[in-house]
């Protein structure tokens, strides 16, 4: 079995498309949309589409459709939530919170834990660089063998004590220092990081028109690339520690 790992798509509609008709990923068994799915300019339309696979496609919560669902009282992201949640009506967010934490897949990898940040939390972070030791307190006593996540939107593939850590990167907020889309490839053996181009200025001209209220502030830059994966790394190590 393949499995496409699709993470933190963020409502960008036209990144999901491109990667949805990438060879590489229409041509895998199953999806699994690792969340922070309906957070964004598009999540109506975002959920569709993947819904439109049907029994292909395999969901879990990211914070960021927890917080489309139940929006927190104060900050940033409560803006970004209420616009989302307005957007997607109840009878989605329904369908949004049943979605789980994790998806457990049997893969010739062997047993591989799907989930948003951590095992046993949508908001904790590990990164590239994260020492081992805190790694492995993180995953102590996960029953996998692979642990695939999103949330810091930087891909990375390390191997602490017996469990392989990959993070899946970012369809629609990718920290890479580029705009194409990033997701993972599972299966026949191995995990492949992958790219897929797309046109992101075409994209955020098309999302001007959705009204959505941190377009600039949130996602311009991110979309244009001015985001390195060791930049945004460190800021999650910063974040990670306290600092």
């Amino acid at each position: 079995m393949r499995v496409a790992a699709l993470y933190d798509v963020h409502g960008i509609l036209p990144a999901l498309e491109a990667v949805l008709v990438d060879p590489r990923c229409a041509s895998a068994d199953l999806i699994v949309c690792g969340g922070d799915l309906v957070a964004g300019p598009l999540p109506a339309e975002c959920l569709e589409r993947l819904e439109a696979e049907g029994e292909r496609v395999r969901f879990l919560s990211g914070n960021g459709d927890r917080e489309t669902v139940s929006p927190p009282d104060e900050g940033p992201l409560r803006e970004i939530g209420l616009w989302a949640a307005a957007r997607l009506g109840p009878e989605r967010l329904e369908r949004v919170a049943r979605w789980p934490a994790t998806v457990e897949l049997e893969l010739d990898l062997g047993r591989v834990l799907f989930c948003h940040a951590t095992p046993s939390s949508d908001t904790d972070i590990l990164t590239a660089a994260t020492p081992d030791q805190d790694v492995a307190a993180v995953l102590a006593g996960t029953p996998a063998d692979v642990v695939v996540c999103g949330h810091t939107h930087v891909q990375f593939d390390r191997r602490v004590g017996g469990i392989r850590l990959v993070n899946a990167g970012s369809v629609g907020m990718p920290y890479e220092g580029s705009p194409d889309a990033r997701w993972a490839l599972l299966g026949d053996g191995g995990v492949a990081h992958v790219s897929t181009h797309y046109d992101a200025e075409a994209a955020l001209t098309a999302l001007a028109g959705t009204g959505f209220p941190a377009l600039d502030d949130w996602y311009g830059g991110v979309v244009r690339s001015e985001v390195a994966a060791e930049e945004a790394t460190a800021i999650f190590e910063g974040r990670r520690r306290g600092a």
